[in-house]
């Protein structure tokens, strides 16, 4: 029945359509950034360096340890990992969209921390850098066809922005 009274109203509907948006655009400048939604899911890093090593020895003396305790961290969506040449050890683990960073941060402490002693001596000297980042962004596009129409359309749109 509810129903019933805007497919026999379509232009009830379609103003009522056209409120809520204006209301939505209304609003949207005046929510704190701190409520936007969280869009890309939070990553924690864990760095280290073995000077003097190749990537075949940094790899499995230290990235493949570090990565098996790691492996397996609640929340964890996936792991990457790469060894340079230079001595350096990259681990970025992703948790799940909402999950709770400095939990995270601190899971992936805990077990980081519980293969250090089996990880060389300059690796350990050196440091085992553990940092958390969240990004605000992943991708956003817009598409448009470009038409003769088009143009005289957004003339005005674009003469605002500038």
């Amino acid at each position: 029945m509810f129903v019933d009274f805007f497919i026999h109203r379509p232009v009830f509907a379609t103003v009522c359509a056209l409120l809520i948006i204006l209301a939505g655009a209304i609003c949207i400048p005046n929510l704190p950034v701190s409520m936007y939604p969280t869009l890309a899911p939070p990553q924690v890093s864990v760095s280290s360096s073995y000077i003097g090593a190749n990537a075949e020895t940094v790899e499995k003396a230290v990235t493949l340890p570090l990565e098996e305790s790691i492996n397996g961290v609640e929340g964890m969506r996936y792991i990457s990992s790469s060894s340079t040449n230079s001595g350096g050890s990259d681990i970025t683990v992703t948790f799940q969209t909402g999950y709770n960073l400095d939990i995270a941060a601190v899971d992936v402490q805990n077990r980081v921390s519980s293969v250090t002693g089996r990880l060389p001596a300059a690796v350990n000297s050196s440091g085992v850098t553990i940092s958390k980042s969240s990004f605000n962004f992943v991708f956003g596009a817009g598409f448009i066809h470009w038409t003769t129409a088009t143009r005289r359309s957004m003339s005005p749109i674009t003469s605002m922005s500038t």
